[in-house]
């Protein structure tokens, strides 16, 4: 079958709800879109950018992945991020991960998953980077929680490096980076801790959030 009803009914019950709410919303959101929030997430199909921070369309720009990866080779993503500074002049930009994440737990299990692996890798050098740590928590199930909140920590780090935020900051453009972690159990958002809005914060707020002198 080459259609789908059910969702074009869908689409059209939910476009008639909106406009009776208001008549202009989307003769409004059709001039241009001017979001203050780029949202870098993991592509899992519980975690929707918009529904979970309560935000309408236009509000957010979103790249998702799996893993909420940031990686300074992948131009997919560098170029999300390049129009989102670069052209809408967005003020935040949230690297938000979530608990009980699939691509994070494979990523600490040893074995051949087929191409995904590549990707993967990124993950598991956190999970190496960080291993005395995380050998430390006795717990499988808090030591996974702690990896997926790492893996936010380092990947709102290597935002903070690429070359479109370093210049952005050094042009003093007002621009935040923030790491979140979400918990689809109870539908909250967890700030880790990571919440830098400029070149000199990086160090410091790292520290915080991996717990750590390094």
């Amino acid at each position: 079958m080459r259609l789908l009803p059910e969702l074009i009914e869908k689409n059209r019950s939910w476009a008639k709800n909106v406009t009776a709410e208001n008549p202009n919303f989307f003769a409004e959101l059709a001039k241009k879109q001017s979001p203050k929030y780029l949202w870098i997430g993991c592509s899992d199909s519980r975690v929707p950018a918009n529904q979970i921070v309560g935000l309408m369309p236009g509000e957010v720009f979103v790249h998702r992945n799996i893993a909420n990866v940031v990686v300074h080779t992948d131009f997919n993503c560098l170029s999300v991020v390049e129009f989102a500074v670069a052209v809408l002049k967005v003020k935040h930009i949230i690297v938000c991960g979530h608990y009980g994440c699939g691509g994070v737990k494979a990523a600490s299990q040893n074995q051949y998953l087929g191409l995904i692996d590549n990707w993967l890798r990124h993950i598991r050098d956190v999970r190496n980077k960080h291993d005395a740590a995380l050998s430390a928590i006795a717990d499988e199930n808090e030591r996974f929680d702690r990896l997926c909140e790492l893996n936010v920590v380092e990947q709102a780090n290597n935002v903070c490096h690429t070359t479109i935020v370093q210049e952005a900051w050094a042009k003093g453009q007002e621009l935040s980076v923030h790491g979140w972690i979400y918990k689809i159990q109870d539908g909250l958002i967890r700030d880790i801790q990571v919440t830098i809005s400029g070149p000199d914060e990086i160090a410091d707020a790292y520290k915080v959030a991996i717990g750590s002198d390094v």
